[in-house]
């Protein structure tokens, strides 16, 4: 047998004589972790806890009546489990026949003193804790044309540059995925083929220029200004640095350094992100995370992510979905109207396949498929089989592309993941069914812990 068999975790709940026409059961229930992953034994009855929690259920009948109670473990009763989410003990009860879950809740006290924690140690800590041993940042001249600036950033990888203005001498902008979207858009709406030509003529500074909703701002008298880089300094704080991030809704910001008063000679040293800010957090709770309670909590417990209705609390925006044969135009439009970063792809019972992203628009740089394609014709499938020989180091972890929790799973699980370079948000799926439940973002997060 190739697999082996490492521990298993047991709950077990009583029932009253009113279930069952008199009878006393004792349940157990109880799962295997098999290969690193939990399992449940599909030759058993089983029962899917309101959490996406699959285990296998063994009745037996029991002698006396007890109230529904976790037993205490003994020393060295779990030397052998490796139980996923130690933390979230949960007490199985009976209503009305039915298991369920007893979700764990933290105290107002114990959520604002993990908020102040955290808080405290992103502000004492600056964008150097960010910057790494060694790595490289590209920079695109803001005159380039908007077709060489698209293939750049499919070749190199990467989801969004800095743009810097020779003759200003500084960094003026960025371009993003965002850009490309709407450009592909704008030149589809003529009803032709996207031709070279058509983005040979475009520089990136006409583009920006061209584009007000992108590059200006409304001042308090209704007058339209040049809406300035969004940047940061090695100096300033984490939290300074998140909240620049969160409230002007961007993905990431320059870090820049000029040696000058005058801010001459700038230096771009990297580009921070809400990723690499909790990589820092995780990084120093990961010894200590019992003086942050609220880590332990479930996500289904806190307003966390955006949910199906009557699943989780959401954050008050409509979980979109898409099937696999809508077409790429429906799903570039979804990602620009309900202003999110991807879509989960399902099938008819809403089980999770892929997800599409903002970053996968640069696929279509591929053999130039931009210039051959109608944004109307091409389904998401197709698109995504463009990009799955593409070298995408941003959209994938450990080989997948498409990163899943349960609503069961601890914060502090969910934060690990997301510190990932190339993971910018979780799906919540039903264990077993990966019916998609929800969806959970690093702004999601952020935005919770900092209140």
């Amino acid at each position: 047998m190739p697999h082996c068999l490492s521990g298993y975790l047991e709950l077990n709940a009583r029932v009253s004589p009113g279930h069952f026409a008199g009878l006393v059961l004792m349940i157990n229930i109880y799962k295997f972790f098999v290969d690193g992953e939990w399992r449940h034994d599909e030759s058993q009855p089983f029962v899917s806890g309101n959490y996406g929690i699959v285990n296998t259920v063994l009745l037996a009948r029991e002698p006396d009546l007890m109230p529904a109670i976790l037993s205490p473990e003994t020393p060295g009763s779990r030397s052998n489990m490796d139980v996923d989410n130690d933390a979230f003990r949960r007490v199985v009860t009976l209503s009305d026949g039915i298991l369920q879950e007893a979700v764990p809740t933290i105290s107002e006290a114990d959520l604002q003193v993990s908020r102040h924690r955290i808080s405290v140690f992103l502000s004492t800590h600056t964008a150097y804790e960010l910057l790494p041993e060694s790595g490289k940042v590209i920079a695109l001249d803001i005159n380039l044309p908007v077709k060489q600036a698209f293939h750049i950033l499919y070749e190199q990888g990467i989801p969004v540059a800095p743009l810097w203005d020779f003759f200003k001498g500084q960094f003026v902008g960025v371009l993003s995925a965002l850009d490309f979207i709407l450009i592909l858009r704008e030149l589809g709406n003529h009803g032709s083929n996207l031709t070279e030509e058509e983005l040979e003529t475009h520089t990136i500074s006409a583009w920006k220029e061209g584009k007000l909703h992108l590059n200006r701002q409304i001042d308090d008298h209704g007058r339209a200004f040049p809406r300035r880089l969004i940047h940061t300094g090695p100096h300033d704080s984490l939290k300074d640095i998140a909240l620049k991030i969160l409230q002007n809704k961007v993905a990431t910001v320059p870090i820049i350094h000029s040696s000058s008063q005058d801010g001459s000679f700038p230096q771009l040293l990297h580009l921070a992100s809400l990723s690499g800010i909790l990589k820092c957090i995780c990084r120093h709770f990961r010894h200590s995370s019992s003086s942050l309670p609220i880590l332990q909590q479930p996500i289904c417990s806190i307003p966390l992510g955006t949910w199906v209705p009557k699943i989780g609390e959401s954050n008050g925006r409509p979980l979109a979905m898409l099937r696999p044969n809508a077409s790429l135009s429906s799903a570039l439009s979804l990602l620009v109207q309900a202003q999110v970063s991807s879509i989960p792809i399902v099938d008819d019972n809403d089980s999770l396949l892929e997800i599409y992203s903002r970053s996968d628009i640069t696929a279509l740089a591929k053999d130039r498929a931009y210039a051959q394609i109608h944004l109307d014709e091409m389904s998401i499938h197709q698109a995504l089989q463009l990009g799955q020989d593409a070298n995408y180091p941003y959209g994938f972890f450990n080989g997948q592309r498409c990163q899943m929790c349960l609503r069961s799973d601890p914060l502090h699980k969910v934060m690990e993941r997301l510190a990932n370079p190339g993971v910018r948000r979780l799906v919540i799926v039903e264990a077993g069914s990966k019916r998609v439940e929800g969806i959970v973002s690093l702004s999601d997060v952020f935005r919770f812990l900092l209140g």
